[in-house]
């Protein structure tokens, strides 16, 4: 049985902290309404702000599968719901006239459309699942994906169901948790919007990414965690190309803590911005700003 339950938000909130995902009372409150309702929820957000981690987490905490389906340019139903598993289906055939069983060629045929031949992508798997617990679907940078994939995904998201024309419908016992991500690097449909619920993930205020930095790592002092979420917060105001999201403030922290400082120097904050800044333009932007200006604000903010 479930060890989980979902009565409230805090329920929500409580069981997502537990697992190191500390969400604030929107993103909280969205999840429990996607769960209590059954339906998708959207999430759209910068890039690093821990949409893909909300799907990872709440199967954690659930216990459900966690079924991703990654997005991107010509994705199609083979990649996305099923396909035939023709090179054993081309065996079975060759195994059959072998043992002389090629005289009935219809009841031959007939057993190469079965499940036992049926390959399951990812939206068929969390369709016609029997898990105990119902599993968590993410379905990452739906943006990515193409018109005709966003109303085939429409279709199979407003009653759980998927046909298969050799052997019917699959319809959902108990209809997934699905958690659809954009980066918005183009308009998401506004049918798909109405079919799912909706939240806009910002990236996290300087309390709580401290407290993240603290909780996802074991060697990074809350010092150095406060002058490391200090200094992101003052990247992210600065208009950069790419600004670092929470995974890349959790990289610099630690990245910082092995080169053995307890502290912002100039020097190493130099030499280690590409851990959290990806960008040559970005780094030279902060470079002809001032890292010691940075670092000024960022002990201005920690103290």
């Amino acid at each position: 049985m479930p060890d989980y339950k979902v009565d409230s938000v805090a329920d929500v909130f409580a069981g997502l902290k537990a697992h190191d995902y500390l969400p604030d009372e929107g993103l909280a409150t969205a999840i429990f309404l996607a769960m209590e309702l059954q339906r998708p929820l959207l999430l759209e957000g910068e890039a690093g702000v821990g949409k893909t981690e909300v799907a990872k987490t709440l199967a954690k905490w659930t216990g459900g599968r966690l079924i991703r389906l990654q997005g991107y340019e010509g994705l199609d139903a083979s990649q996305a719901v099923y396909e035939w598993d023709y090179s054993r289906q081309l065996l079975h055939l060759r195994a059959a006239e072998v043992s002389g069983g090629a005289a009935d060629r219809a009841a031959l045929e007939d057993e190469l459309y079965t499940e036992r031949f049926l390959v399951k992508r990812p939206l068929l798997q969390a369709i016609s699942h029997d898990d105990e617990v119902p599993p968590v679907l993410l379905i990452d940078e739906v943006d990515r994906t193409d018109d005709e994939f966003e109303a085939f995904l429409l279709e199979v998201l407003s009653d759980y169901s998927i046909s298969v024309p050799e052997l019917g419908t699959f319809t959902a016992k108990h209809p997934p948790f699905v958690i659809i991500t954009s980066n918005r690097t183009r308009d998401v449909h506004d049918a798909l919007k109405r079919r799912a619920l909706y939240h806009w993930v910002e990236h996290p205020g300087f309390a709580r990414e401290v407290e993240i930095i603290g909780r996802r790592t074991t060697s990074v002092s809350p010092k150095l965690a406060k002058l490391v979420a200090g200094a992101v917060e003052q990247f992210r105001r600065m208009g950069l190309y790419k600004p670092p999201g929470v995974a890349e403030s959790i990289d610099w922290a630690q990245a910082l803590a092995r080169l053995g400082s307890e502290d912002l120097d100039p020097a190493v904050v130099d030499a280690s911005l590409g851990t959290v800044l990806k960008y040559r333009e970005d780094q030279q932007r902060i470079r002809d700003f001032g890292i010691q200006s940075v670092i000024d604000a960022a002990r201005s903010r920690a103290s």
